[in-house]
């Protein structure tokens, strides 16, 4: 049986009125946002809409859109996602146990994503030099299995050994868009929460 072709997506929609052209482009972007489970760039989407058409100004009205409502458009490096709004993030926990792959972190768990996410990428022997003590590879491999972090590149030295950086997940996870987002380390240091 021969399958038949699927119809190729009319990005023009020229047969539309422009403000019906406009209304389906943005359910458009609202239904590859909702369907994607990690954030799509601007490319991705503007292959959705007609060509020369602002994807950017299509975000700000869809985010007007959704003003009021539960969940939100969310802007992460050069991408975006739908994500709840955090003032139902309680609700969700206690009905899934949802962000439950962060929240079993324990301290020193955290504080060693903290040193990778400042001083990335680093080895592992870094982390040694920060914390005064080896740090296990089953740490490690939590962290990566959790996705918040990733291998970075080779460090250049005697038997190559792997680096870490963190990931896309490690922003989403604590809601920065960029690294640029990080506390800043001089007032962490200054509250007692970092070593110089």
């Amino acid at each position: 049986m021969r399958k038949t072709p699927e119809p190729q997506l009319d990005r023009e929609l020229k047969a539309l009125p422009p403000d019906q052209r406009w209304y389906e482009w943005l359910r458009r972007i609202e239904a590859v946002l909702f369907a994607s489970a990690t954030p799509v760039s601007r490319e991705a989407l503007a292959r959705v809409v007609g060509q020369g058409v602002s994807v950017e100004l299509l975000i700000e009205d869809l985010s007007a859109d959704l003003e009021g409502r539960s969940f939100q458009v969310a802007h992460v490096k050069d991408g975006w996602f739908l994500r709840t709004r955090s003032a139902y993030a309680s609700a969700i926990r206690d009905a899934q146990s949802a962000g439950h792959q962060v929240m079993d972190l324990n301290a020193f768990d955290v504080a060693v994503l903290a040193a990778i996410a400042y001083h990335q990428p680093i080895t592992r022997e870094g982390l040694k030099d920060i914390f005064g003590k080896d740090i296990s590879r089953d740490l490690i491999g939590r962290l990566h299995d959790r996705g918040l972090i990733g291998n970075g590149p080779r460090a250049p030295r005697r038997g190559a050994p792997y680096t870490f950086v963190t990931t896309d997940q490690f922003l989403l996870a604590f809601d920065l868009e960029t690294l640029q987002d990080l506390p800043d380390r001089e007032r962490l240091e200054d509250a007692g929460l970092a070593r110089g």
